[in-house]
């Protein structure tokens, strides 16, 4: 997947059983268990530049949704609960997106 050779695949698989059940998804207990919180504010915007599909510079609602898919195919989408909180912590400037600076500051929070 996206995530191949930039974070360990057993570190991923945990993490993602760690949120498997719906509703059960904190973004903090997952950049943690996947590796992205230890990783530099460069390697961060990689992993931004991943996680935004459309290329916009933000990651927008339907991206957030679709999260967990970025580390692995099979994984599920976010519950419209946890994609409203996911957003809601991320985004800092209340525009309704989340840009790279708050992705960063999000991960290492």
């Amino acid at each position: 997947m996206a995530f191949a050779g930039f974070l360990s695949d057993t570190d991923i698989k945990a993490a993602l059983a760690g949120c498997s059940a719906a509703d059960s998804f904190s973004y903090k207990t997952f950049f943690k268990a996947c590796g992205l919180a230890s990783k530099s504010a460069d390697e961060l915007k990689k992993a931004f530049a991943i996680i935004d599909q459309d290329n916009s510079a933000y990651i927008e609602g339907e991206e957030l949704k679709l999260f967990l898919q970025n580390f692995a195919a099979g994984a599920r989408a976010l519950t419209d609960k946890e994609t409203k909180a996911f957003l809601a912590a991320g985004d800092s400037d209340g525009d309704g997106k989340i840009g790279v600076d708050e992705f960063t500051a999000l991960v290492k929070a």
